[in-house]
């Protein structure tokens, strides 16, 4: 078992969380305020959406990115900042006109996802692998977007993170590997619990982390009350974690919880497991990062 672990804080997301939990970051600063907070808390890489500050929804506008990155950058916090793109991919069809969206729908082409890491150059990006029915909506994430947004990232020397919901999207990720469209030791992010993705459980996680290549890195989490129990199972399996407001807004049963709760609770799970949070500079050797200028 390994002694030390990345622990990932998705900050904000894009979900239409912020009704229910007063604690979801919605400004660039109360974005770059929670990364900063769960960074002291223990985590090494702060995973970072941006919302419209007059509504609280989602946002793909670069300037929000860049403020929340530049604020960040301010502080003497090192934490390894990672960008979404995988914004832009919402498509929710309408029984009257199904080959058009309904509302709802948000869709973007492959260099309008890329955008914010082209302008940004953050040490990583998102990239998810695939098309899924999430929740009542679609994912949309056609291979041939998938592979022009991989040679972007490529191009760009951002460092990809393949975010797998299902098992089919971790073959698309390992497709990309083959065709030589990521560079180096590759990362994958096992996002479990999604309706209607792979499960949150022991048996899926397992699976998943046997068909990866044995150069890979991994890190894996579950939604609402899966978080923290696939945080104990990624650590033991020997992979990283993730925790956050994107994914899960309870400490406990009726409890809301700030990002830097989060982080804090894992760590003291991880701490009784015998494992340590890496700091922000192991994690960027541990996956062979670039240091940010």
């Amino acid at each position: 078992m390994r002694k030390k672990t990345i622990i990932t804080a998705a900050l904000t997301g894009a979900g239409d969380t912020t009704a229910k939990s007063q604690h979801v970051p919605v400004t660039p600063k109360e974005i770059a305020d929670s990364a900063i907070e769960a960074a002291k808390a223990g985590a090494a890489i702060a995973h970072i959406h941006v919302r419209d500050p007059e509504t609280s929804g989602i946002s793909h506008d670069v300037e929000l990115f860049r403020e929340v990155v530049e604020r960040i950058r301010e502080q003497e916090t090192d934490v390894v900042i990672n960008i979404t793109s995988g914004g832009g991919g919402d498509f929710v069809p309408s029984l009257e006109t199904p080959e058009r969206g309904g509302p709802g729908t948000d869709i973007q082409t492959p260099a309008e996802r890329h955008e914010p890491v082209e302008e940004l150059l953050p040490e990583l990006c998102t990239l998810d692998c695939g098309s899924l029915n999430f929740g009542d909506e679609v994912y949309l994430g056609p291979a041939p977007w998938l592979r022009e947004q991989a040679k972007l990232i490529q191009a760009s020397g951002v460092k990809p993170e393949l975010e797998c919901f299902d098992t089919g999207h971790l073959r698309m990720a390992n497709q990309l590997v083959k065709e030589g469209l990521i560079d180096g030791d590759p990362i994958y992010q096992f996002c479990l619990g999604i309706p209607w993705g792979a499960e949150a459980d022991a048996e899926t996680m397992i699976y998943m982390r046997n068909h990866i290549p044995q150069n890979a890195h991994w890190s894996a989490f579950g939604i609402g009350r899966m978080q923290l129990p696939m945080v104990a199972q990624a650590a033991l399996l020997g992979g990283n974690v993730r925790v956050g407001l994107e994914d899960n807004l309870y400490l406990e049963k009726g409890v809301l919880g700030t990002n830097a709760q989060l982080v804090d609770k894992a760590v003291n799970l991880l701490g009784g497991l015998g494992i340590e949070p890496m700091t922000p500079v192991e994690a960027r050797e541990e996956l062979s990062l670039k240091t940010p200028c």
